[in-house]
């Protein structure tokens, strides 16, 4: 089994990087279990909430690809700090091609 490495840079510049992920984890999961400021997943992944809000560094973005209509109904809810490359961290499933993968945690509303 691999393992994968993602880096969040939360909004006070602080960079994590974190080695050894699992795949098939989301996003969210990595961040809350590691730690990551402004990962609050206050609904536990059910895309329900905004509260786990990231900027998908553009390199990344076709590789993460567009969020759908119910995440992004969910990011209309944090429209102040929304930008073309936000996505929700639960809804990305961590997988081999997403190994490397890095976000910037979006500033809690």
């Amino acid at each position: 089994m691999s393992s994968l490495t993602v880096t969040f840079v939360e909004d006070n510049g602080t960079v994590r990087t974190i080695t050894g992920v699992a795949p098939n984890q989301s996003l969210m999961e990595v961040g809350r279990a590691n730690g990551v400021e402004g990962i609050l997943a206050d609904c536990g992944g059910a895309c329900a909430c905004a509260t786990c809000h990231v900027y998908v560094d553009p390199q990344w973005e076709d590789r993460v690809g567009p969020p759908d209509d119910i995440e992004a109904a969910m990011l209309d809810m944090v429209s102040e700090v929304q930008l073309s490359n936000s996505r929700l961290a639960c809804q990305i499933k961590l997988s081999d091609a997403l190994d490397g993968l890095k976000v910037t945690v979006a500033p809690i509303y």
